[in-house]
């Protein structure tokens, strides 16, 4: 009797441990399935970042813009200046490059250009800028009073070198440009020259998120 009663336990006890077994294999399979469906994506995921997170600044028009006129839209926020030699044009082409190749989500994509160099870059210097790249680009002008804080709250570095004469300085600034999802959430910080495939790949899993 006593050993009946064992061979029960035992054959309970191997019954409760296979269905604990598979409980956790199940979620552990629902884990997995979790983190395949998360974006790989190729710039750094920020996401929940505690800066960036809105602008007040006057475009080439005359308009003061915020992150909510572009609601709907991934958006990809660079800091540069017209007058920039290598970096800023770079960028600015291979974000052309990336509307373009978006094909039909390209009217979904916006990008936003904020000069360090509001001396000099005048709404008509920033009309003409835009142009050459893509005239839906905006452009946005800080005041030289409004340019400090909007750098401090997107921890962005840039200062003035001077030049040979007091018109031709150059600035110094950071190259990343801050990727925003279409509920204009910050999401993604691209490093200088990321690469247009890699880029449309980012922007195209914010489109879907």
């Amino acid at each position: 009797m006593t050993h009946s009663i064992s061979k029960r336990d035992a054959k309970r006890q191997t019954l409760r441990r296979l269905l604990q077994l598979a409980a956790l294999a199940g979620s552990g399979g629902l884990v997995a399935a979790c983190s395949e469906a998360k974006p790989n994506f190729n710039g750094v995921d920020v996401t929940g970042a505690d800066f960036a997170k809105d602008f007040a600044l006057t475009d080439a028009n005359g308009k003061q813009r915020t992150l909510a006129d572009f609601k709907g839209k991934a958006v990809v926020l660079f800091f540069g200046y017209a007058q920039c030699p290598d970096v800023c044009p770079t960028t600015m082409s291979d974000l052309a490059q990336v509307k373009k190749q978006l094909g039909p989500d390209a009217d979904k994509f916006e990008v936003v250009f904020v000069t360090v160099d509001p001396e000099r870059d005048t709404p008509d210097v920033m009309k003409a800028y835009m142009g050459a790249f893509d005239p839906s680009f905006v452009a946005l002008i800080p005041t030289p009073e409004q340019l400090p804080a909007v750098a401090k709250d997107f921890k962005v570095y840039y200062k003035k070198v001077d030049g040979k004469t007091p018109t031709s300085y150059s600035m110094d600034h950071s190259a990343s440009s801050f990727v925003y999802d279409p509920q204009g959430r910050l999401r993604l910080y691209e490093r200088y020259g990321v690469g247009v495939p890699e880029m449309v790949s980012d922007v195209k899993a914010l489109l879907k998120s």
